[in-house]
């Protein structure tokens, strides 16, 4: 019992201290200008991320506003999400300035998606979620945090970004990796992070099952052709950041199973060459979004908290999205990017597995069918 608490205490300690920033919205003229007297600024800068040491500072000093007192929520998502929303909560908090006159500060934590649910069900008090998948969503649901049907309270039964596997090659592609079926030749080091800790990890399994089983194969012939390719992988980092860093930054493997979007902002921010083949037979991982039920009636943020989940799927926040990689569920945004994305012949869902209680049961529970390829590795 003492090591299961100390076990949690510390998942929420490290939440807090490694990914845990604050957007601060600008200051009004007049409130810049008492705070530029009283501390002796010539300027100020109109944001500030800060760690969690300045935004505990910043908690205890009353902002100064004309038309009300500030309010402050958390968004919790996973890695990869962190470049579309640095640029999506800026412009609602200046959105909610101008029509409700209040300031807001969002401070946001990322991380593995497996890890961030378990921060948030051991005390991690998140206004809103993001997660890989809607598995994570629920399992907040399960512990009384989330109301059951969250899945209806916004668009698109809550799915608020999509995207799909890709197979990051290293430039040249050099071992002519061209679809699911090379990952499981010798000789050929996959990279992929761990699904028992990585929402996208998760994705990355069930794309690698579907390419078999949506194919015509039988669950023998998937469970054979998965094990091949984890017999490869000899590393499973914790989240899909760290799969990232170790294939651009270590140089470890051939090839990366990655979201889509984390390929096209990686080329975007140069840190390689976009050679990457998106596979014809594909799962669409899709993003929810919930409002923390729990959370936001405790704190009275109720209804900047579901503001901020329906500004998300405006064309503002969906562009945002689409410009570092995601395929935009606003139908709208969709047809202006279409042509930056390859199209997929055979695109299937969760649903189509049996749903994510079932995946997870076959899967990924303890025991399971992941847990035994494990096995088989050792």
């Amino acid at each position: 019992m003492t090591l299961k608490i100390v076990s949690r205490l510390k998942s929420i300690a490290e939440a807090k201290k490694s990914t845990l920033t604050t957007w601060k919205p600008p200051l009004s003229q007049p409130s810049a200008l008492v705070l530029a007297a009283g501390l002796g600024l010539s300027t100020l800068m109109p944001f500030a991320v800060t760690n969690l040491q300045t935004a505990s500072a910043n908690q205890k000093t009353q902002m100064i506003s004309q038309r009300g007192q500030k309010v402050e929520i958390t968004l919790v998502s996973y890695a990869v999400t962190k470049a579309a929303y640095e640029k999506i909560i800026p412009q609602f908090v200046a959105k909610w300035k101008r029509e409700k006159g209040q300031d807001v500060i969002i401070k946001q934590s990322y991380g593995g998606s497996g890890s961030q649910t378990r921060a948030v069900i051991d005390g991690l008090e998140a206004d809103v979620v993001a997660l890989a998948l809607a598995l994570d969503t629920k399992k907040i649901e399960q512990a009384g945090l989330i109301k059951p049907g969250w899945e209806k309270e916004a668009p698109n039964n809550s799915i608020v970004t999509r995207s799909v596997v890709a197979l990051e090659t290293r430039e040249g592609n050099p071992k002519k990796i061209q679809s699911w079926s090379d990952l499981a030749k010798p000789g050929i080091r996959v990279i992929t992070a761990n699904p028992k800790t990585s929402g996208g990890a998760r994705w990355n399994f069930l794309a690698l099952w579907g390419a078999i089983a949506k194919n015509g194969g039988s669950e023998a012939q998937a469970l054979d052709y998965v094990t091949k390719v984890y017999r490869n992988v000899p590393i499973l980092p914790k989240d899909a950041r760290e799969a990232s860093d170790a294939f651009y930054k270590k140089g470890q493997g051939d090839v990366l199973l990655n979201y889509e979007n984390e390929v096209v902002l990686a080329a975007q921010q140069g840190k390689t060459s976009p050679s990457y083949i998106i596979p014809q037979t594909n799962i669409s991982i899709d993003g929810p979004v919930a409002v923390v039920d729990k959370v936001v009636d405790k704190r009275g943020s109720r209804a900047v908290s579901e503001a901020f989940v329906r500004f998300l799927y405006t064309p503002e926040a969906q562009r945002e999205f689409a410009k570092v990689g995601f395929r935009p569920v606003n139908t709208a945004v969709a047809k202006e990017v279409e042509k930056k994305y390859p199209k997929v012949s055979k695109l299937y869902n969760v649903q189509s597995l049996g749903g994510w209680d079932a995946i997870q049961k076959k899967f990924f529970d303890d025991g399971a069918i992941f847990d035994k390829i494990q096995s088989g590795r050792r």
